[in-house]
C-alpha cells in the first residue's frame, strides 16, 4: 500500500515498522509539506494514489472528505497521553488491517487493537 504519513505521526520507530511490512511510505515532513492545508494534503494523496494516515480528526468528516473519493483515509485515535507502546500497537493494529482488507475509497478508524470502517454518507 502506498501511505502517506501526516505530520502528527512522523515518528521514526512507525514509519520503520511500516516500511518493514513493506508499505511505500512518504512523510509530510520528508516532503517538506508541513503545515500544508488539509484540503491541499488530501489532494496531494489523491493525486500519489497514497492512503493519508493521520491523527487529525477532521479527516474523518465523510461529507468534507467523501472516502471514495480517496485512496484511502486512516484517523488513528490515541489515548489522551499515548507513549510509543500505544504509537507501536496502533501501527501494528493498521498494519493487519492492510493485510485482510483493502482501505481504497474507505475510512478507517484505528484505536489499539480495533478498526472501525466508514464508507461515503448517501443524501437524499
Amino acid at each position: 500500500m502506498n501511505i502517506k504519513l501526516d505530520e502528527n505521526l512522523g515518528n521514526l520507530r512507525i514509519v520503520t515498522l511500516l516500511r518493514l511490512a513493506g508499505h511505500d511510505l512518504a512523510t509530510v515532513k520528508e516532503q517538506g509539506l508541513t503545515s500544508t492545508p488539509d484540503e491541499e494534503l488530501i489532494d496531494i494523496c489523491h493525486s500519489e494514489a497514497r492512503c493519508l494516515v493521520t491523527i487529525d480528526r477532521g479527516f474523518g468528516n465523510r461529507l468534507k472528505y467523501k472516502p471514495s473519493n480517496y485512496t484511502g483515509i486512516v484517523v488513528i485515535r490515541l489515548p489522551p497521553r499515548p507513549n510509543f507502546a500505544d504509537y507501536r500497537e496502533v501501527a501494528e493494529t493498521l498494519i493487519a488491517g492492510l493485510e485482510r482488507a483493502d482501505v481504497t475509497g474507505k475510512l478507517w478508524m484505528i484505536r489499539v487493537g480495533s478498526i472501525q470502517e466508514y464508507q461515503d454518507i448517501e443524501l437524499e
